[in-house]
């Protein structure tokens, strides 16, 4: 999680509209531009955080001067707090010469460490934490009102070992002075942290395979970041495949289908009366426009108008209603600003000082997700960036691409990701847009819809909303192991 209404990681979404520097953005297109732009950013923090004195007895402290000589990697035993019986590490990728500390957390898997994958998980917003995605979603423990871990049966860490890493900097426990603000710069720290965790953790690279999986706004940090990967000929390790759920990576195809999903044309009733589809319609021309200037030019003069003007026109709407923006049908828990209460309970799981001290945390308080970080990246222009050219690349390395969306959500909903997937020029468009969805069946029941040719799939999950996980655990880890014994197509024909 999350996507923000001016950032999609998709956590942010709903907040950010909240929030009053939002309405600075809306008005940016409304006069001089330039200077409008620098008064918006003078407000904005810098995203540093308050640090604590690193008193953590640390397990192990790797480097690698030769490849990487200003990184570091800090490891410590987290099992104390219960969340697993497997063997775990947490701590921090450090970047001494810019002051930046990237925080992770390791389970290994639950059926066979030594030869089971391994999976890297990215949460999104941008600025929202992995551990949100650990408890909430899909890793081997949730946490209950009473701020005690319940164990999850149908975590990912079944039969992969999982990482979930906190990035860019500042993010969760991760710190920094500095701050991180396009998608393309996190990628080269997210390679160095693999670099460095399969370096001192070499177990875990003997052979076994590895995947990037992630949700909302990592649709634009997987295809990116599994292309500096691949551009490392001398890489210590090899991606063996991407999983992209609920994703933001074509804004232009994208943003299309707001006003179907929002009008009853993705499977679920009307939420919107029909002016206010016209109206939406009648923007659509302008989105559009807006955000081809941003793909020709990929400047933020360009880019941060398109996402001004398309957020407002496309997401407005429905973010008025009140409903939930990651699943159209539910509204939002009273008194929370990401629609979730059990958010709450994770941010105060992960506040306890005796927590903080098991993993190793190094920052005076941890926040799910840090909305400076979101306005950095709308203001850097990385929010509309066609980020999806670097798909093709991939699918023709080899690379198997599966883009899968629960149906119930808006913010990044399944009629986009399927329209994306649908045009996206690869080898294989020709013989694969053509196709017809086939039904997805779990255990004799029908659980989606697929559609497949050789290692290019889109899924669409029946009754889930933007985190699929957290709606479809079962089914969700299916759709994984499923993934991982290379059964690409689903069962489809």
């Amino acid at each position: 999680m999350k996507f923000s209404i001016a950032t999609l990681g998709l956590a942010a979404s709903a907040a950010l509209a909240a929030n009053p520097l939002f309405k600075d953005i809306q008005n940016v297109l409304g006069g001089d531009f330039s200077k409008k732009l620098g008064n918006v950013a003078d407000k904005l923090a810098d995203g540093a955080r308050k640090t604590t004195t690193d008193s953590a007895n640390w397990l192990y402290t790797a480097t690698n001067k030769a490849q990487f000589p200003n990184y570091a990697l800090r490891a410590k035993d987290p099992s104390s707090l219960g969340l697993d019986k497997v063997k775990q590490y947490s701590g921090y990728l450090d970047v001494e010469d810019e002051d930046k500390h990237f925080f992770y957390w390791f389970f290994e898997s639950r059926n066979d460490p030594k030869n089971d994958p391994i999976v890297l998980w990215l949460n999104g917003g941008p600025g929202c934490s992995s551990l949100t995605g650990l408890f909430f979603e899909l890793g081997p423990a949730s946490i209950g009102e009473d701020l005690k871990p319940i164990h999850n049966p149908h975590s990912w860490n079944s039969n992969a070992s999982v990482i979930f890493l906190d990035q860019p900097v500042n993010v969760g426990y991760s710190y920094s002075s500095g701050s991180v603000s396009d998608t393309v710069s996190a990628g080269r720290d997210v390679y160095a942290f693999l670099s460095l965790f399969f370096q001192q953790f070499p177990e875990y690279n003997k052979g076994q395979e590895f995947h990037i999986a992630g949700e909302s706004y990592a649709g634009h940090y997987i295809p990116v970041f599994a292309s500096e990967i691949q551009s490392h000929d001398d890489r210590g390790f090899n991606l063996t495949s991407i999983l992209i759920g609920n994703g933001l990576t074509d804004p232009l195809r994208q943003y299309d289908e707001y006003e179907p999903m929002a009008c009853g044309k993705g499977g679920a009733p009307p939420v919107l009366d029909e002016p206010t589809c016209e109206n939406m319609r009648d923007s659509q021309a302008r989105c559009n426009g807006l955000i081809n200037a941003c793909y020709n030019t990929e400047s933020v003069w360009t880019c941060l108008p398109a996402a001004t003007y398309c957020n407002n026109a496309m997401l407005g709407p429905y973010q008025a209603t009140g409903l939930n923006v990651y699943d159209i049908r539910k509204e939002c828990d009273s008194g929370t600003s990401l629609c979730y209460k059990d958010l709450e309970y994770i941010d105060k799981y992960l506040n306890q000082p005796e927590v903080m001290e098991a993993v190793g945390a190094q920052v005076s308080e941890y926040e799910g997700c840090n909305f400076d970080i979101n306005r950095n990246f709308q203001f850097a222009g990385d929010w509309m960036k066609p980020y999806y050219t670097a798909v093709p690349a991939l699918l023709e390395e080899g690379i198997p691409t599966l883009i899968y969306a629960g149906d119930k959500d808006f913010i990044c909903n399944w009629l986009g990701n399927k329209r994306w997937t649908d045009e996206l020029e690869w080898f294989g468009k020709e013989k694969y847009e053509p196709k017809e969805l086939s039904d997805w069946v779990v255990d004799g029941k029908k659980a989606g819809q697929v559609k497949n040719y050789k290692h290019f799939t889109f899924l669409r999950v029946y009754e889930a909303g933007h985190m699929v996980p957290y709606d479809q655990p079962k089914n969700s880890l299916e759709m994984l192991n499923s993934w991982l014994a290379k059964d690409y197509s689903y069962g489809s024909k």
